[in-house]
């Protein structure tokens, strides 16, 4: 078996330094421990022969988000770097240390999609998240953040975006998801801080923590690969865009009010009516305690998968349907006529 290329060290994604019409892997070390020794995030980078966008990809932000890693291994494999116009960018695992530890979160417990763009002279996960920011995804004009449910609960495939811009939402619905949430991006999310930098980004949730699901895995390299035969990164193959997905204009979790062992009814993706029942607590001994009921009409985004819940305990995302001409549609992003990227 040969041996597979050594990854170069570097302290920054340093474009022109790179071969054109190769991958290369890097090495980018953002801190150091205590030793002195430098924390690396791997890096691949697909640069073209010829010029063209910068697209990112990230993954694995929470440690314990592994769907998003083989998502990048094989569309790094299918990309053909002498045809390619621009430039691939992806980080394979973000949260490198939680990754390695088997746990979600960054060092001191802080979840850092929500510290971003971090800071010049902060905590250890602030310079972290600034570091990455200015050594790596400033570099980008679009972005993809790869995500999974985190632990005890699973979702659909389905993107978060803002479905007002146009860029933003021509990716969500190139992607082929089951579901798309409006959500504009004024938060302190991977997404948001490069939205601030004016590169349209999506975040994509493929699935459930933990696992790798194949064919979710399969969906999310085609979509991928249909954003950049969009931006004419690569040719594009004849595909029939699928079914539209589920467009959201807003969602949110709902949460119990008490402790008990929780039974959540709905499947993801499944439609429920204002009013319906979703979930009963019960105690210890088994006596139904509490009733849940859906207080609207919506569609099933993601839901609790633990039976042990204490007060607070989440129980189902639920997305609420826009009102038809509210959210740009798909049919005013694509073209009609156009066809998906192949992932083959």
């Amino acid at each position: 078996m040969k041996n597979p290329p050594a990854a170069l060290a570097v302290e920054t994604l340093d474009l022109e330094s790179l071969k054109r019409g190769e991958v290369t892997r890097l090495k980018i070390g953002l801190t150091q421990n205590a030793l002195g020794e430098p924390l690396n995030v791997p890096v691949m980078v697909a640069r073209g022969l010829q010029d063209g966008p910068v697209f990112g990809i990230t993954a694995a932000v929470h440690g314990d988000e592994i769907n998003g890693i083989p998502v990048i291994q094989k569309l790094m494999r299918q990309i053909n770097t002498k045809t390619l116009r621009g430039t691939v960018v992806a980080v394979l695992v973000v949260n490198v240390t939680s990754y390695v530890e088997l746990r979600r979160r960054f060092r001191e417990g802080v979840d850092l999609n929500h510290i971003m763009p971090g800071k010049f002279n902060g905590s250890v996960p602030q310079v972290f998240a600034h570091r990455l920011m200015d050594r790596i995804i400033q570099r980008f004009d679009y972005l993809a953040d790869l995500h999974t449910a985190s632990p005890g609960r699973i979702n659909s495939l389905y993107v978060r975006a803002d479905m007002t811009d146009p860029a933003a939402a021509r990716m969500a619905y190139l992607q082929r998801p089951q579901i798309i949430v409006h959500n504009p991006p004024v938060d302190v999310t991977l997404r948001g801080a490069a939205s601030a930098l004016g590169i349209p980004s999506i975040t994509v949730e493929i699935g459930n923590p933990g696992v790798f699901q194949n064919e979710l895995i399969r969906r999310s390299v085609t979509g991928i690969r249909a954003v950049l035969a969009e931006l004419d990164m690569i040719p594009k193959r004849t595909l029939a865009l699928n079914e539209e997905p589920v467009v959201c204009a807003r969602s949110g979790w709902l949460f119990s009010d008490g402790g008990g062992m929780l039974e959540v009814f709905p499947k993801v993706t499944q439609y429920v009516e204002e009013g319906e029942e979703i979930a009963r607590a019960m105690n210890i001994f088994g006596d139904v305690t509490r009733t849940y009921l859906a207080p609207h009409a919506g569609v099933v985004i993601g839901k609790s998968v633990s039976p042990v819940g204490q007060t607070g305990a989440r129980i189902l995302h639920l997305g609420e349907v826009a009102e038809p001409g509210t959210l740009l549609a798909r049919h005013e992003t694509l073209n009609p006529s156009m066809r998906a990227e192949d992932s083959r």
